[in-house]
């Protein structure tokens, strides 16, 4: 944005200084009066068009600028949807891996418990154990 505002401030200097440098142009002139307001009324439509044409050439680069600046705005756009897809994708997948595995370490661990348990010898019993299951004697 500070490139166009330099340039409207070029514009109006130099629209600006012509008219003025013409009209001390055409005032410090040895001529009639007739033939000043004729030469000031020459320079000034001649002004105005070398402006008008100024105004057309930058509103011309302004124009391509924008559209530029869309493509390139559309392109980046696209470029971060698609990576951000393919980080999505890659993230499912390694969110999936995680699963898989931790199911495989939970089965391992299972597996690893039953076969520790099977040979485990049996504790014996409790006093209170042995006690109910005697016989008692009368």
């Amino acid at each position: 944005m500070s490139d166009n505002d330099d340039f409207g401030t070029f514009l109006a200097g130099f629209i600006v200084g012509g008219l003025v440098g013409a009209a001390v142009a055409m005032l410090f002139a040895p001529q009639s009066g007739e033939e000043t307001r004729t030469l000031i009324r020459d320079k000034s439509i001649e002004l105005k068009d070398r402006a008008v044409v100024v105004g057309q050439d930058a509103r011309s680069r302004a124009e391509k600028a924008l559209v530029e600046a869309r493509t390139q705005a559309d392109t980046a756009i696209e470029e971060l949807r698609l990576r951000s897809e393919e980080f999505a994708e890659a993230t499912r997948a390694k969110v999936q891996e995680l699963q898989e595995r931790g199911q495989v370490v939970l089965e391992e661990g299972k597996t690893r418990l039953g076969t520790v348990a099977k040979k485990a010898p049996t504790p014996p019993p409790a006093p209170e154990e042995l006690a109910a299951s005697e016989p008692e004697a009368a």
